[in-house]
């Protein structure tokens, strides 16, 4: 093999590497899941003091854990699922919400301190139910910024405004979001939505059927 053959073959292969990072950082999550050093890592970083809990299990039992981004089509479309899952098992799982936006997503990171200057008042639910029901409404305009729109669902629901503005603009907010992405990275996440259930991590987009049997597995442990 000439040298210039070798030289030319080492560039192709280091582009390709490049294209399928990209592609894993920025799309949906594959459907091999995280990678396997998540299930390692899991029991430090999965849920933290301060992660947002949609519902907590007195017995502690089984948690599942979502790494999301609001703008994402593939989370707007598994939020259904999410929300039968929840309403089903209530109060017999915890379900843990993290923030991953992603970068391709002109809104996501604006999204995400929305939610979380909403939580500061108390009404994290209420703004992520918002958020994926209007997805549609908000959702990739143009890289058009949302704020506006934001601000007019914390009017909806009662927030204080001259606090929510304060909030959404405070770098504390967007440094929290920045840290449950650390995390999600740290874990092998690699697009949203990405599960994990009691540590481990759940490959590709788990329809009610497949997340249900997974979840009373776990709880007939």
């Amino acid at each position: 093999m000439t040298r210039n053959l070798k030289t030319s073959l080492a560039i192709v292969a280091v582009v390709a590497a490049v294209i399928v990072t990209a592609a894993l950082v920025d799309g949906p999550a594959p459907r091999g899941g995280p990678t396997p050093q998540a299930t390692g890592t899991a029991n430090a970083v999965l849920v933290r003091p301060d992660s947002h809990r949609l519902s907590t299990a007195a017995d502690g039992k089984v948690t599942v854990v979502e790494f999301l981004d609001f703008e994402c089509e593939a989370c707007g479309a598994t939020y259904p699922t999410v929300e039968k899952i929840r309403e089903t098992y209530a109060d017999r799982i915890t379900f843990v919400v993290r923030y991953f936006p992603i970068a391709s997503h002109p809104n996501a990171v604006l999204a995400a301190r929305a939610v979380e200057a909403a939580a500061r008042q108390g009404r994290f639910e209420a703004m992520y139910r918002v958020m994926f029901q209007r997805q549609t409404q908000w959702g990739h305009q143009d890289n058009k910024p949302q704020t506006d729109t934001f601000v007019g669902y914390a009017r909806e629901l009662g927030l204080d405004l001259d606090r929510y503005a304060r909030d959404l603009h405070d770098p504390a907010v967007a440094e929290r979001v920045r840290a449950d992405q650390r995390d999600g990275t740290t874990l092998g996440v690699r697009g949203t939505p990405t599960f994990f259930v009691n540590g481990s991590p759940v490959n590709g987009l788990p329809d009610y059927t497949t997340f249900s049997a997974l979840l009373d597995r776990e709880l007939a442990r």
